[in-house]
């Protein structure tokens, strides 16, 4: 890819994007404006999808059952909405989409849970990378007025 779309498209990009893969249940708080008032809305529900990891079109595709109706919504990370993702359980699959789920429901929408998930862990983000920046070199004079 051109290197100014690839310099243009990493100024968007956030500096830190928790791991969240297919088969994760997810809480997704997104910032709603209504009027003059902002909240953060919380979307909980299991990752069907997952697209250009690691970019900066970097989305999810999550699934959850609200009102007696399936709800799915597709959240993109690098959006200054997205407030946050918290992954809650992570689930072992072995597809990256996982469209049967839609024909599930009940016992038969389980999946098995992971081996050695670590809640905390991948909740951590990995810190800002720090910015250098150089300071312009003091020169010393000699001070003629002093004498």
């Amino acid at each position: 890819m051109n290197q100014k779309v690839l310099a243009v498209a990493n100024k968007y990009k956030k500096h830190a994007v928790v791991d969240v893969r297919t088969g994760d249940v997810v809480k997704v708080g997104q910032r709603i404006k209504e009027g003059s008032k902002e909240r953060i809305q919380n979307f909980e529900g299991l990752v069907i999808r997952v697209r250009n990891k690691g970019g900066v079109a970097n989305s999810i595709l999550v699934r959850r059952l609200a009102s007696g109706v399936w709800v799915e919504k597709s959240f993109m990370l690098n959006v200054p909405s997205v407030e946050s993702v918290e992954v809650l359980r992570r689930q072992k699959v072995r597809r990256n989409y996982l469209t049967y789920m839609r024909e599930r429901a009940g016992k038969n929408a389980r999946l098995k849970p992971a081996t050695k998930f670590d809640k905390n862990a991948v909740n951590t983000l990995p810190a800002k990378p720090e910015v250098k920046v150089e300071e312009p070199a003091v020169t010393e004079q000699k001070d003629s007025q002093n004498k």
